[in-house]
């Protein structure tokens, strides 16, 4: 293995993957969006800012009939993701593109069942840049805000498609705003306490909000909760 790269695994071991040793490195948030994730048979996904891979790799582990195209902007990254598709014996349907989401994405994708993403949780006015440009490209944004990450996930479905995000819990209001405009208004949330998170399922219709039960993810006295490691460690679904 290159010594700049580390091999990591998800899921309880069921999900191995090469990352960087430096700058960005995957967290429980590709976990816990890539569980909220229910692919029908035979359908199409769209994991839009793949990174390395992680959350493609976490459906394609959990649901085996169905095919995951990754956009990833940074060349390097897109080929980790890769890599990491073929490690864990899924090159025959995740498959990985460098593109920038700032342009429209390549007409061939064709519309997609579901779409996943997890946005860079910081906007540019008011993040402090990490030095490591991999890191910020990944955590802040950049060349796409959340707006137009927001118009190409959107743009991406079918009309009876469902689009999944997680994101930070104080930019919901922000969140909500665009997808109205979008007329992608039909908003479940489920909190994640006591992380600062939530995840978003959207689905095309007139403005509308459930809250799911909260996803508690830490016992009081430390660790995960028992339902958190059965998504985390054991590849349970997350449902809403």
């Amino acid at each position: 293995m290159e010594t700049a790269l580390t091999e990591d695994a998800l899921l309880g071991g069921r999900v191995r993957l090469l990352q960087s040793r430096r700058g960005y490195r995957v967290a429980v948030d590709a976990v816990l969006l890539a569980a909220a994730v229910h692919p029908a048979p035979g359908e199409r996904v769209l994991d839009l800012g793949t990174g390395v891979g992680a959350v493609a790799l976490c459906i394609a582990k959990r649901v085996a009939d169905c095919t995951i195209i990754g956009v990833e902007l940074q060349p390097a990254l897109a080929q980790l993701a890769q890599r990491n598709a073929t490690r864990n014996g899924f090159a025959d349907r995740v498959h990985t593109i460098v593109h920038d989401i700032a342009q429209p994405l390549p007409a061939e994708l064709g519309p997609f069942d579901q779409v996943a993403t997890n946005p860079p949780y910081m906007a540019a006015a008011v993040a402090d840049l990490p030095p490591d440009r991999s890191k910020a490209l990944a955590t802040v944004e950049s060349s796409a805000d959340l707006r137009r990450w927001l118009e190409v996930a959107s743009g991406a479905l079918k009309p009876a498609g469902t689009l999944t995000l997680i994101h930070r819990s104080d930019r919901l209001e922000e969140i909500a705003a665009h997808l109205v405009r979008l007329q992608w208004g039909a908003l479940t949330l489920k909190r994640l306490p006591p992380a600062p998170r939530v995840l978003v399922r959207a689905r095309r219709g007139p403005p509308s909000v459930t809250e799911s039960p909260p996803l508690v993810l830490h016992n009081p006295q430390g660790g995960y909760t028992e339902a958190a490691e059965a998504i985390l460690r054991h590849a349970a679904a997350l449902d809403f």
